[in-house]
């Protein structure tokens, strides 16, 4: 569709700031931007009265088929069913101003085929498939006491993870989701708080074995993105070639310096660890979970700070987990408590598109870039709660220049 956009206030990522201005659209691209209003002929011209346009906001990690908090539950759900709990969990998402977002585990092909022919009207897909996790590790969620005795051949797959250990093992399990049409690879380097069996603070996956998972994405021309806390395992994971840090809230000067010197971006998922503590319980996350909580949750803020003292360039990300789906905006206050708003939204739109190696394709408005775009019935640089609210601040949300959301 042809679109105009007239009296705009355009959010400029790169700036942080806006600008008056006009925007046209064709063939879901953005084909001029102009500090003044349009004359040009349209199938749609849309007079925004001041309103700002932005980009569409990019969530870097998602768990679309985690339709609850006890991921061990999810062995035992139809497939079927958890593409439909996805569908709902995606759809959402757009409605909340999210046109793109990186799935840090189980989302496959079919998923994202579903949103790219519009039977899931949701944000495009970058999928990871099936994390890698070594036995005992992050992605291993079979209770204690369970499982076969130890193979050196064997691969155990479920929902959510391949659990595999040594270096033929892990590249055959990286080359089925490359196979399977992953767009990365996702990889546990930590310990984590949902799973039964692994402490925080355990440093998983030998030299060995994650440098030969990131030669099998490399080979792909795509990269790897790990799962990590403690500075051990962000180091240990950035050395053997891991582009990003998911998580990384106990992260240390000297681990973020090492991450700036090589170049990788820290993804953090703050909203997550409040949610789990404010309702975790009363929804059945495990109590062991539970505990292991409190390592994390309350040093988000601070690694914040401190990757960004060492240069290192911030995402953004939520890993909200079942029923807590829809505190997806919330990110952006909790964010807001130690950086500036454009700062957040650069994370959210700029950086995350670096991410995905798609500058220039998403997350500003520029010529030729895809015409995912949001309307906002106010200033968030100077409100980033207008982001909240379920979408109710946000009228139109375009992706590829098609309405997701159409109120204007």
């Amino acid at each position: 569709m042809d679109v105009v956009f007239q009296n705009a206030r355009i959010l400029d990522t790169r700036a942080g700031g806006l600008r008056e201005g006009a925007v046209r659209l064709a063939e879901g691209r953005i084909v001029e931007v102009s500090d003044s209003n349009l004359r040009h002929a349209a199938e749609r011209e849309i007079d925004l009265r001041g309103r700002v346009l932005m980009p569409g906001l990019i969530d870097a990690h998602v768990h679309a088929i985690l339709s609850t908090l006890d991921v061990a539950v999810l062995e035992h759900r139809p497939q079927s069913l958890l593409s439909q709990e996805a569908r709902v969990r995606l759809e959402a998402m757009a409605r909340r101003g999210f046109t793109t977002v990186r799935d840090a585990g189980g989302a496959d092909h079919g998923l994202a085929q579903a949103v790219e022919r519009g039977l899931i009207k949701g944000p495009r897909l970058f999928f990871s498939g099936k994390v890698l996790s070594q036995t005992g590790g992050h992605g291993d969620f079979r209770p204690f006491g369970s499982g076969n005795d130890p193979c050196g051949c064997e691969i155990f797959t479920g929902a959510f993870s391949r659990v595999a250990d040594g270096v033929p093992a892990v590249r055959r399990a990286a080359r089925e989701e490359l196979r399977r049409g992953a767009t990365q690879i996702k990889v546990m380097a930590s310990g984590g708080v949902a799973s039964p069996s692994d402490p925080v603070w355990n440093v998983q996956y030998s030299r060995e074995e994650m440098t030969a998972i990131v030669e099998e994405s490399r080979a792909w021309r795509t990269y790897t993105m790990a799962h990590a806390y403690t500075p051990e395992a962000i180091v240990h994971a950035v050395e053997c070639g891991v582009r990003t840090i998911e998580h990384g809230n106990l992260i240390d000067a000297a681990a973020a310096r090492v991450m700036a010197a090589r170049g990788a971006f820290l993804v953090p998922t703050l909203v997550t660890y409040f949610a789990i503590k404010e309702l975790g319980r009363s929804l059945g996350f495990p109590e062991v979970s539970l505990r292991k909580l409190e390592d994390v949750v309350h040093a988000g803020l601070g690694s914040l700070e401190i990757a960004r003292a060492a240069g290192v360039e911030l995402g953004f990300g939520t890993d909200l987990l079942g029923e807590t789906h829809d505190q997806q905006s919330r990110e952006f206050r909790i964010r807001a408590e130690v950086e500036r708003p454009a700062d957040v939204l650069r994370s959210a739109t700029l950086t995350n598109a670096r991410i995905l190696n798609r500058e220039g394709e998403l997350g500003e408005i520029v010529v030729g870039a895809r015409a995912d775009l949001v309307v906002v019935e106010g200033d968030p640089l100077s409100d980033l709660s207008l982001l909240e609210g379920e979408g109710k601040h946000m009228p139109l949300v375009l992706k590829d220049g098609e309405p997701l959301v159409d109120r204007i």
